[in-house]
């Protein structure tokens, strides 16, 4: 579940906008960097922009997508079971992020690429956390199971924040069961190409 999304220019101007208006809410001086990244499809093992904490409030840094497995990569955990796995556990605790995109994608039992997108705002925020490795900090994605606009596709989707949950999420550690627990907004689909049939 959501092996696959994208970001752009939109994104970055919007992660921008999402850090400055956190960081002025709560009152910390922070230089914002000018967040430039070319558009394009994020792949599990690809460096990604992400939202984070920083001593000085939000900020916005590059992790690689998917925690180092045994046999491969593990790129989503469960929302539902991810404080009792060992895996996920502290990183739900203490290293709660989020990472924006413009869409993700699920491909459906017939190999047809979908392609899901937030009607009402350009950006969609999903939560995750990350952990530390030899090699570097990685995160995952967060999923849950699939309200009905994603439930004729897949079986689970993204656990998708509101704007205003981004700080609760990121900053705020008595509100992760509430958050943990949340049925994401209804999206927008596309299909890129979706096979007729004649029965």
């Amino acid at each position: 579940m959501c092996g696959r999304y994208y970001v752009d220019d939109d994104t970055a101007k919007e992660i921008e906008r999402v850090i400055r208006q956190v960081n002025e809410k709560i009152r910390r001086d922070n230089a914002i960097a000018n967040i430039q990244f070319a558009a394009k499809d994020v792949h599990p093992t690809e460096l990604a922009p992400i939202l984070m904490q920083d001593g000085k409030g939000l900020c916005c840094k590059t992790l690689r997508w998917g925690f180092p497995g045994s046999t491969s990569v593990i790129f989503n955990a469960r929302s539902e079971t991810a404080l009792e796995k060992p895996s996920f556990r502290e990183g739900i605790r203490s290293r709660r992020i989020v990472i924006p995109a413009t869409h993700f994608y699920e491909w459906n039992s017939k190999k047809e690429k979908n392609i899901f997108r937030r009607a009402d705002a350009p950006v969609l925020f999903m939560a995750g956390c990350y952990n530390r490795y030899e090699n570097g900090d990685c995160f995952v994605i967060l999923t849950t199971a699939a309200n009905s606009s994603m439930k004729p596709v897949h079986d689970r989707m993204p656990l998708i924040l509101e704007e205003e949950e981004i700080t609760r999420w990121i900053l705020n550690e008595s509100s992760i069961s509430e958050l943990l627990k949340k049925k994401p907004c209804l999206l927008e689909r596309q299909t890129d190409y979706e096979q007729m049939s004649l029965f």
